[in-house]
C-alpha cells in the first residue's frame, strides 16, 4: 500500500471542497487522487491489492448526525441517507414489510459483520471481483486504460454475459443495486456545482471503450441519498440469490422482482438481473413480455428467455444462461404467490 494522507471531512460541503482541492486533473473517480470512504469496505480491500491508489482519502464518516444516516419511509417511498449502513436498512420493519425486495438484496449480500460497516452509498459504488482487476500483474482496461482485457481469454466463469464489451466483461457483484434499479430509485447527488438527481439507471456506464470510467460521477461528487418511489408492485417483490455456497459469496445469478398484479394477470413487472451482467442490468424485454399475461411457468419462461436473448457467453460462463433463466422463473412465481 502506498502512502496516503487523511483527513476527516464534518460536512458534506467541506468534504466536496476537499476532493475539488486534490483532484485537479481530468481522470475518472475511480482512478482520482482523492477518494471519499466511509465504511471502507471495498476501498481499503484494493489499496492492500495496489489496485486502487489514492493519495488523499476522505473520512465522511464525520457527518454521521447529519441528514446521510437518516431513513424515512413514508407513502411515497422510503428516502435512504448515503451513510445508512447496509445493516440497519435491512433489519428496519417498514422497509421489510413495504419493500422486501430491498430487505432481501441487503441480507443476502456478503456478511453481516461487512453489512453492519458498509454504507449504502459505498455499496452501490463498489468495484468489480474480476481476479485480473483485483491482480496487478495482469493487464486490465479498468485499472490501467488500453492496457487489454485479460479476462476474456483467460478464466472467465465468474464473468458477464449481459452489457459487455470488446474492452471489459467484468461482471458487477453488487445485490442491493438490482433492487434499486427494478424499482426505479434516484440518487441525490452534491457537488461544487450544487445539487443534482439522477435516475439510479443512469449512474452506472456500460464498459464499451472506456470501462475505466464507472459511473456518472464527478471526482468530486457525493452521493448523499437514494430514494425508492411507492408503488402497487413493490409490497409484492423478491430478491432471489444464487451462488456457489450460501454464506458470503458473490451471486452467479440473482433476480431482484417487483409485480404490480390483477388477480393472475401481470398489470406490470419489475425486473433486474445480478451476477450475469457489467452493471446492474433492468431487463425490459422481460417485463414487457409479461405485461398483460397470466403469470404461469410458461409466461414466466417466456420472459426468462426474453431476458438473456442477448447473452454473449465465453468458454467457462455459459452455465450462467440456463442459470440466470432458472433463477428469474423462481424469482417470478415466488414474488406471484407473496401476498401483496
Amino acid at each position: 500500500m502506498q502512502p496516503f494522507v487523511y483527513e476527516k471531512a464534518d460536512s458534506v460541503e467541506t468534504a466536496i471542497a476537499a476532493a475539488s482541492r486534490h483532484n485537479t486533473g481530468d481522470r475518472p473517480p475511480q482512478l482520482a487522487a482523492a477518494q471519499f470512504i466511509a465504511g471502507g469496505t471495498n476501498m481499503s480491500d484494493y489499496m492492500k491489492l495496489g489496485v486502487m491508489r489514492p493519495r488523499h482519502l476522505i473520512d465522511i464518516n464525520g457527518m454521521a448526525g447529519s441528514r446521510l444516516r437518516h431513513i424515512a419511509v413514508t407513502d411515497e417511498g422510503v428516502r435512504l441517507g448515503a451513510l445508512v449502513r447496509m445493516g440497519e436498512a435491512e433489519e428496519h420493519r417498514e422497509i421489510k414489510a413495504r419493500f422486501p425486495v430491498v430487505a432481501e438484496s441487503l441480507k443476502l449480500a456478503a456478511s453481516g459483520q461487512i453489512r453492519n460497516m458498509a454504507s449504502l452509498g459505498g455499496n452501490i459504488l463498489q468495484r468489480t471481483r474480476c481476479e485480473y482487476f483485483r491482480d496487478a500483474s495482469w493487464p486490465c482496461n479498468k485499472r490501467d486504460p488500453g492496457s487489454g482485457c485479460s479476462a476474456l481469454g483467460g478464466f472467465n466463469r465468474a464473468h458477464a454475459v449481459l452489457g459487455t464489451s470488446d474492452a471489459c466483461i467484468a461482471t458487477y457483484h453488487g445485490d442491493f443495486a438490482q433492487a434499486l434499479i427494478a424499482l426505479d430509485a434516484v440518487v441525490d447527488i452534491e457537488g461544487p456545482d450544487g445539487s443534482r438527481q439522477i435516475p439510479f439507471a443512469r449512474l452506472h456506464r456500460l464498459p464499451g471503450d472506456t470501462p475505466e470510467i464507472e459511473t456518472d460521477l464527478a471526482p468530486d461528487e457525493l452521493i448523499v441519498a437514494i430514494t425508492i418511489p411507492a408503488g402497487p408492485w413493490t409490497a409484492r417483490s423478491r430478491y432471489l440469490k444464487v451462488r456457489d455456497r450460501e454464506s458470503y459469496a458473490f451471486a452467479l445469478a440473482s433476480a431482484a422482482v417487483a409485480l404490480d398484479m390483477d388477480g393472475e394477470r401481470v398489470n406490470e413487472a419489475r425486473i433486474a438481473l445480478g451476477g450475469v451482467a457489467t452493471v446492474p442490468w433492468r431487463s425490459t424485454a422481460a417485463e414487457a413480455a409479461l405485461k398483460g399475461k397470466v403469470l404461469d411457468e410458461d409466461a414466466a419462461s417466456a420472459a426468462a428467455e426474453a431476458a438473456f436473448a442477448d447473452a454473449r457467453p465465453l468458454e467457462h460462463n455459459a452455465f450462467k444462461v440456463p442459470l440466470g433463466r432458472q433463477t428469474l422463473i423462481r424469482a417470478l412465481l415466488e414474488a406471484r404467490d407473496r401476498k401483496a
